[in-house]
């Protein structure tokens, strides 16, 4: 039988400052109502950063309260994953070492992962494989920041399924032979195909000067809207199924819905396809769309909420840009119970 790697605390920070649907509706210049944006959107607040909350600070904020949650010294950490994103307070510098010098992980090694809003279900099954083939790996931080919501132009209405980018941290921490909210089984679809059809089209090496256009823009619509009309819901699907059959389970045994933030509309087809209801589920509409965050903000309000518990079955789904898809699979409480 496989060492059982499980969840052993979580955290996240949120700033002060929010903007709401109608903030929202205002900065579209009229393209958008309140009413729609919060309906059909499925927006009610996104949260924006103060002048201390840096990427990379915000990550370091969640971390400690994750290391609170577990009850463990930073010193205990042997791997740093950091799935925060590359819009940041510096450019190449690595936000895994940035981590583990503001909290003292003197004993930790680190990596930063790029995977758009997946990179926390991919950090999830790299850091499983690595604890599982690697036993010196006895306890794993994942953590990262988000705050692309700044790249938004309200005014793009072609990018308005990006408007509900927000802005926050949160860290989990992994412990190997941990028999309680023991991850399971994850699995990951990507389609190179729509690689270059979503970016920041300045700011790199093919136009370093980032006052030319330095927001997120579609470079493609019509192929990416094409593209993921055939295969996204296809893609999650599958990428749940297998996650589940990783696990010795199928859809009939999951019992909360962990979902990144999509609009209203989605969310709730998700919910029907799976004969699951509200109370087995937290949509995201009071806090945006954190990014690769949105799955460990999801565990914890959930917990806060009571739609988790000892025995729950979690269900986690992600997708980022790029295009991946993704689904894990967490059994919480005691394995046995």
């Amino acid at each position: 039988m496989s060492v059982p790697i499980g969840i052993l605390g979580l955290g996240v920070y949120l700033p002060e400052k929010t903007l709401n649907a109608e903030d929202i509706a205002n900065a579209t210049g009229g393209a958008w109502t309140a009413e729609n944006v919060e309906q059909k959107l499925g927006i009610k607040t996104i949260y924006r950063p103060g002048p201390d909350d840096g990427t990379q600070a915000m990550a370091v904020k969640a971390t400690r309260e994750a290391l609170k949650d577990a009850q463990i010294d930073a010193s205990e950490i042997d791997l740093i994953l950091s799935i925060g994103e590359e819009w940041k307070e510096r450019p190449l510098t690595t936000t895994a070492m940035v981590i583990q010098d503001e909290i003292k992980a003197v004993n930790a090694w680190g990596i930063d992962l790029q995977n758009r809003c997946s990179t926390g279900l991919s950090a999830l099954k790299i850091a499983k494989d690595m604890m599982t083939s690697d036993p010196t790996l006895k306890t794993v931080l994942i953590a990262g920041g988000y705050r692309n919501g700044d790249l938004i132009d309200f005014t793009d209405a072609s990018t308005s399924f990006m408007f509900n980018l927000s802005t926050g941290g949160a860290a989990m921490i992994l412990r190997r032979d941990h028999p309680e909210n023991v991850v399971l089984g994850t699995h990951i679809i990507s389609d190179g195909s729509l690689a270059s059809t979503v970016g920041v089209p300045s700011g790199g090496t093919l136009d370093p000067n980032t006052n030319h256009d330095f927001h997120l823009r579609l470079f493609d619509a019509d192929k990416m809207k094409s593209r993921l009309n055939d295969v996204s819901i296809k893609n999650w699907f599958t990428c749940l199924d297998e996650a589940l059959n990783a696990s010795d389970m199928t859809r009939e045994d999951i019992d909360y819905l962990n979902i990144l933030h999509i609009k209203r509309s989605g969310h709730q087809g998700i919910l029907d396809a799976l004969n699951l209801d509200e109370n087995q589920t937290v949509y995201l509409e009071d806090y945006g769309h954190l990014g690769q965050l949105d799955q460990i903000l999801s565990l914890s309000l959930g917990l806060k909420q009571g739609k988790i518990k000892a025995g729950t079955n979690v269900a986690m789904l992600a997708a980022g840009v790029g295009y991946v898809w993704a689904a894990s699979v967490v059994k919480w409480g005691p394995v046995n119970g």
